[in-house]
This record gives structure tokens, C-alpha cells and sequence, in this order.
């Protein structure tokens, strides 16, 4: 099952994307065996249109077209908040079902817009709070390769 991450906003070079780049390299690593590949990132500009109604509109439409069909996850702090062993469980899930890919979503400055959350087969929540995306991507990064060593047995987590 191939995964991927779109992202409205670019990080530039520095620890930010050097902490994505280190947990997504090991992601592949560890998630290959299990059948979990890809962990690419898509960086999307930012909307220039006038209200942020229409540029949510204009980046939901940049990230359909860049996500592969699949699942699709949003990043949202309305979201259902999931234990690391449960985020695992469902990836898996996912993948002993067939789903051929799994798209994760972190929208820009302005949020995602609505109707596109509502397509969302996982909206899911890091906390209540709202977070830069640069973070919510380090985040997500992580929980992908916390994922792929539940998986796989690997002592990294040791949750309860």
C-alpha cells in the first residue's frame, strides 16, 4: 500500500525538513517488508485568492489531483484523536483490506476546505490545538514510522 502526504506549504531547508526526510526514510525502510511503500511528499503552493473560502477551494482541488486514489486522511483538529497503536492497527487494516494507497492531507494557513473533509475516509487529530503545518508534518512523519515498527514487532514504541 503506497503512502503519501499532501501538503499545503513548503517547509524550507533546515531541521524541519531534515526531522520529515529522517522519520520518511525510515518509514520506507521498515514499512517495505510490510508492504506499506511510497511515504512521498507533495508540497502544494499556498492559494493567492481573495477570500479563504475560494483559496480552500482552489487547494482542495490541487491536492485531489496530486493524491493517488485511495483512502484519504485529513490533518484537522476536529478530528478523531487515535492512540499510535491504533493509527498502526488501521494502517494495516487498510492494507490487509487491498487499499492500494493511503493519502494524508495537511491543508494551509486557511484550513481544508469542508466538502473535501467530508470525503475523508479518516479525519484525525494530533491534539485540539492547531499546529504549523511544518510540525503536523514532523508529526505525521513519525506516527508513519512509529506505525511501521508496531507492525512489525520493532521495539521503538514502547507504549503501554
Amino acid at each position: 500500500m503506497r503512502i503519501s502526504i499532501a501538503a499545503v506549504g513548503r517547509i524550507k531547508n533546515g531541521p524541519e525538513r531534515e526531522l520529515v526526510a529522517r522519520y520518511l526514510e525510515r518509514a520506507q525502510a521498515s514499512g517495505k517488508p510490510l508492504a506499506l511503500t511510497g511515504f512521498d511528499v507533495h508540497e502544494l503552493a499556498e492559494s493567492r485568492a481573495g477570500s479563504a473560502a475560494s483559496r480552500k477551494a482552489e487547494e482542495a482541488k490541487a491536492i485531489r489531483a496530486t493524491l493517488p486514489e485511495g483512502m484519504l486522511v485529513m490533518l484537522d483538529e476536529r478530528g478523531k484523536s487515535l492512540s499510535s497503536e491504533a493509527f498502526a492497527t488501521q494502517l494495516g487494516r487498510w492494507r490487509d483490506d487491498g487499499r492500494q494507497a493511503v493519502g494524508f492531507v495537511i491543508g494551509g494557513a486557511d484550513g481544508i476546505d469542508p466538502d473535501f473533509v467530508k470525503s475523508a475516509d479518516l479525519t484525525l487529530s494530533f491534539s485540539p490545538m492547531v499546529w504549523p503545518h511544518q510540525l503536523v508534518r514532523i508529526m505525521l512523519a513519525e506516527q508513519l514510522y512509529r506505525a511501521t515498527t508496531i507492525l512489525s514487532g520493532h521495539p521503538y514504541h514502547r507504549g503501554d
